[in-house]
C-alpha cells in the first residue's frame, strides 16, 4: 500500500508538474505576472517565495495550478493575464495540454529504448513454422508482404494478421531480393495468424524517440474515440475511473515494475492533455473558448463575467468528481 500511494504522487506529481510548468514558463517568457506556483490542493505544506512568485506545496496531490496577476479578475497592472494580447493568452493556455503530450512522448519513448525496437530483420526462425518451410533464414532483412513496402515490425505484423490467403513476401539476402510465398498458420491460444519469425530489435535514441511520438498519437487518437462513442451513446469498452481506481491502476503498474508506471504514467498524461483541451468552462479548453470568441469579435468579454463562469464550470466539475469518485468506493467495496 505504502508502495503504492508514493507511486501515485510521484505519477501525478510529475504530470501535474509538466502542466503546470507548461502555462508558468510561457507565462513567464511573455511577461506575465505569476503569483503562484502550486502543486497539489488544499492547504499549503511548504511554500517559498523567489522574486515575484510563490511556490507551494499543497496537501491534496491531485492537480495543482498557476495563478497569474488578471486571470480571473480586472487587473491595471499592465503584466496582468487579462491585458495581454489574445495571442500571447492563448499560448499560455496551449502550454499546459501540450506539455503533457512533450511528457507522454518522453516516457513512451524512455520505454521504447529499454525495451527496444523490432527492426524488419529477422533474429529467428522458429523451426517447422511457415517461414522456416518456405525457405526464410535468420538475417534476411523483409523488403515487401504483397508488393506493399514495409517499413516497420508493425507493418509485418499487421501484413500477416490480416492475410486472408497466402502472402508473398521479398527479402533482402546478401544484397539479392528473394520471393516467397508463405500460408501463415493460426496460433490457437492467441487466435492470430503467424509465420513463425522473432525481428532483431535494436536500441537507437531517434528510433525510439519517433515511436514515443508514434505511440502518443495512437493512444490519442484512441481515447477520443472512446470520447466520441461515449458522447453519441455509441457502445464502449471500459468505464471512466476516478481517482480511487487510478490509484488502483498505478498501484498494480508499480508492482509490475518501472517500465509498467511509466506507460500508466503517459496514458494519464495525455489523458490529462485531452480533457483539458475540452471546451469547457474552467478547463483550458473552455478558456481557450472565450479567447477564440475575443479574436472573433476584435474585443474580449469582461474578466469578472468569464472568472463566474469558469467557477460555474469549476463547481460542476467538483460536482463530477465527488459522483465518480462515490462510483469508484462503491466498486472498491
Amino acid at each position: 500500500m505504502f508502495t503504492t500511494i508514493i507511486s501515485f504522487i510521484i505519477v501525478f506529481g510529475l504530470i501535474v508538474l509538466f502542466h503546470e510548468g507548461g502555462h508558468f514558463a510561457i507565462a513567464k517568457l511573455n511577461g506575465i505576472k505569476v503569483n503562484e506556483f502550486s502543486i497539489g490542493f488544499g492547504p499549503k505544506i511548504a511554500s517559498k517565495k523567489k522574486g515575484e512568485t510563490d511556490y507551494s506545496l499543497r496537501l491534496f496531490p491531485v492537480g495543482g495550478f498557476v495563478k497569474m496577476d488578471g486571470e480571473d479578475e480586472i487587473s491595471d497592472n499592465p503584466r496582468g493575464f487579462s491585458n495581454q494580447n489574445p495571442f500571447k493568452r492563448l499560448s499560455v493556455i496551449v502550454a499546459g495540454p501540450l506539455m503533457n503530450f512533450i511528457l507522454a512522448i518522453l516516457l513512451l519513448g524512455i520505454i521504447s529504448f529499454n525495451v527496444g525496437i523490432p527492426t524488419t530483420t529477422i533474429d529467428e526462425v522458429f523451426y517447422g513454422n511457415p517461414a522456416s518451410l518456405a525457405g526464410i533464414l535468420p538475417g534476411d532483412e523483409i523488403k515487401t508482404i504483397n508488393d506493399i513496402e514495409i517499413k516497420s515490425w508493425a507493418d509485418v505484423s499487421y501484413a500477416i494478421g490480416s492475410s486472408e490467403d497466402d502472402i508473398f513476401i521479398t527479402v533482402i539476402r546478401n544484397e539479392n531480393l528473394l520471393d516467397f510465398r508463405i500460408t501463415p498458420a493460426l496460433e490457437e491460444e492467441t487466435n492470430r495468424k503467424i509465420v513463425g519469425i522473432v525481428p532483431t530489435i535494436e536500441k537507437s535514441l531517434l528510433k525510439s524517440i519517433s515511436s514515443g511520438w508514434n505511440q502518443t498519437v495512437y493512444i490519442f487518437k484512441s481515447i477520443f474515440a472512446f470520447l466520441g462513442d461515449m458522447i453519441s451513446g455509441n457502445e464502449v469498452e471500459g468505464e471512466i475511473i476516478g481517482p480511487v481506481g487510478i490509484v488502483g491502476i498505478i498501484g498494480e503498474a508499480a508492482d509490475t515494475g518501472i517500465l509498467s508506471l511509466l506507460f500508466i504514467a503517459a496514458y494519464l498524461s495525455i489523458n490529462l492533455g485531452i480533457i483539458n483541451l475540452l471546451p469547457f468552462p474552467a478547463l483550458d479548453g473552455g478558456r481557450l473558448v472565450f479567447i477564440i470568441l475575443e479574436i472573433v469579435r476584435g474585443k474580449p468579454l469582461p474578466p469578472e463575467k468569464e472568472g463566474f463562469v469558469h467557477f460555474i464550470g469549476f463547481a460542476i466539475l467538483m460536482g463530477l468528481m465527488v459522483f465518480i469518485l462515490f462510483k469508484d468506493l462503491i466498486n472498491l467495496f
